[in-house]
């Protein structure tokens, strides 16, 4: 069975003891891709070394995190710009809303997110989207900013039926992580409804690990746990699982040598 993990942070320095070896292991699993999602401008260069490292399998993403969205965040969007204009990534991201931890910048977070969606029209690349508690604000900017060019994910997905209807109307895939294993997730009640279509598959290493890892370091190795997970609720064998949701990611990301 092969898999990509569509978002990890796997140049986070929760793994700086042993990212190799999670890497190896991940390989051994089957997944062949780990996509990281940048979130700040300080977190370029650990990223890119993880490119240069591990070629071919850990990709880069290029954006800014809502939860990283302070006052001088119109400096960072210009340096992340600078970097989008020298180089290609395989989307922009992560970037989006957050109203769970801090909602001081939220009128910032909208500012930033409208920035990041015009780059990713204007290169025609993905968008990956993070939408902790505001799951709603999230899908009515997109519907506003909607055009056949802006595609991407909705991120760590543990909304409800209506809402993930909305977002496959829009054309977008909703990546399926950890909470899919939680049992008040939610999920459980959700993903029966969806089709697999319209799923890929992630770990946001190093949160939000699967169970029975809950509330220990997540890392790209479970995804297989996750990929179980989904087949169980769907009815669907493992190897559906991978062969629909790797389709899904090859499609939805930007391909480029690096």
């Amino acid at each position: 069975m092969k898999y990509t993990d569509t978002h990890a942070h796997i140049y986070s320095k929760k793994y700086d003891d042993d990212r190799s070896d999670v890497i190896r292991v991940a390989v051994e699993n089957g997944v062949e891709k780990i996509y990281m999602p940048n979130i700040d401008v300080e977190s370029i260069d650990v990223m890119l070394e993880a490119e240069l490292k591990y070629p071919g399998v850990c990709i880069p993403m290029m954006g800014l995190h809502p939860c990283d969205v302070k006052k001088d965040f119109r400096k960072q969007l210009y340096v992340m710009e600078e970097w989008i204009e020298k180089r290609e990534f395989a989307a922009i991201g992560e970037t989006g809303l957050d109203l769970y931890w801090d909602k001081t910048f939220f009128e910032q977070q909208k500012e930033a997110l409208r920035i990041q969606i015009t780059w990713a029209k204007k290169k025609k690349w993905p968008i990956v989207l993070h939408c902790r508690e505001s799951m709603d604000e999230t899908i009515a900017i997109i519907k506003e900013e909607k055009t056949e060019d802006l595609k991407g994910i909705f991120h760590c997905f543990s909304g409800s039926v209506e809402q993930a209807r909305q977002i496959i109307e829009m054309g977008f895939l909703l990546g399926i992580g950890g909470v899919s294993t939680y049992k008040n997730g939610g999920l459980d009640k959700v993903l029966p409804e969806l089709g697999l279509e319209h799923l890929v598959l992630e770990t946001d290493g190093p949160y939000l690990a699967p169970i029975p890892y809950r509330g220990k370091r997540n890392s790209p190795e479970y995804i297989p746990l996750i990929a179980q997970r989904v087949g169980d609720l769907t009815e669907s064998s493992l190897e559906k699982i991978s062969t629909i949701t790797q389709k899904n990611a090859h499609s939805i990301f930007h391909h480029f040598k690096s």
